[in-house]
């Protein structure tokens, strides 16, 4: 199996994670300002009158626009909304947040409760769409390191031993 291109940044190396980060936010714009219009009442009436006609109020693209229509909430992610803002579409649709959360994961609501509350998606298997887990194993390492305020080549000195010289 080939391994992947290396990601540009490597929180992008984490299946299924799309972060919102400062380019995420330009190219969503308009989905995330078609969202937060969803806040007025007069609003999600006209949304749900014409939906593909109040769409046409905002600078969407094709993508941007069918992953709205179909209620793609995973490819709205991916395409620049930001989940807080998409959340409000799933509300004017009578959706609660576990429900989307459901969906985005493809499972029931009872089954997405219940690894919630067992603790979440094992990593396993999701640490890295390249195949290279050295960020994670990085990470473990450095959370597993004793913890030290010594620069390297110096000696350690404890709390207690500097609250003695005072």
């Amino acid at each position: 199996m080939a391994k992947a291109k290396p990601a540009e940044n490597e929180y992008e190396d984490i299946p299924g994670t799309f972060v919102f980060n400062a380019e995420r936010s330009r190219e969503g714009y308009g989905i995330n300002m078609f969202c937060m219009s969803l806040m007025k009442d007069e609003n999600r009436k006209a949304f749900k009158a014409d939906e593909a006609g109040y769409l046409k109020k905002f600078t969407l693209t094709p993508d941007q626009t069918d992953a709205i229509l179909k209620r793609d909430y995973n490819r709205m992610l991916e395409l620049g909304g930001n989940i807080y803002f998409t959340a409000k579409l799933g509300a004017t649709d009578g959706h609660s947040f576990r429900h989307l959360a459901a969906v985005m994961t493809g499972s029931t609501q009872e089954d997405y409760a219940a690894m919630m509350l067992a603790g979440g998606r094992s990593v396993e298997g999701n640490r890295s769409k390249s195949g290279n887990d050295a960020p994670a194993k990085k990470a473990a390492a450095k959370k597993a390191a004793p913890k030290t305020s010594a620069k390297p080549g110096s000696k350690a000195k404890s709390k207690s031993s500097a609250k003695k010289r005072k």
